[in-house]
């Protein structure tokens, strides 16, 4: 494993994780949310933001074990590796998890399909993101 190439490659997926979480949360969903039936499964606010540190943290030990993952199976096939690794990636992630929070925490159905949307997206950016920093020098 190029170790170089791997944290290179799993910080520039952090903070990418990072920034599309804000864009897709904060700018793109952020009026949804404050929608009644929405709200009344969530936290109060003052209470998320009490935890807030705690996403900076499960964020970094995800852009970790995506890029280790991915550096494990890589196959040297260049953009659409990462591409395919992130649809699996979401698939596994954020089909599973959106659909769980929906049966235990009353929340629309809508917002299922919103986060599913919303990670594969963040997903495939991911997985390209690897796959242009993993990928060998040209011979």
């Amino acid at each position: 494993m190029n170790w170089i190439k791997f944290w290179l490659a799993a910080l520039l997926v952090y903070l990418a994780y990072l920034a599309m979480t804000f864009i897709i949360h904060n700018l793109i969903l952020g009026g949804y949310y404050m929608k009644s039936d929405v709200q009344s499964a969530l936290r109060p606010e003052e209470e998320i933001n009490k935890f807030f540190w705690l996403r900076f943290v499960t964020m970094a030990v995800f852009a970790f074990f995506f890029t280790f993952i991915f550096t494990k199976g890589y196959e040297r096939k260049g953009v659409m590796e990462g591409v395919r690794f992130g649809i699996y990636i979401a698939i596994f992630t954020f089909f599973v998890t959106s659909f769980e929070q929906f049966i235990i925490y009353p929340i629309p159905y809508a917002v299922v399909g919103y986060w599913i949307i919303a990670g594969l997206v963040q997903s495939v950016i991911m997985g390209i993101i690897a796959a242009l920093v993993y990928k060998p020098k040209a011979a």
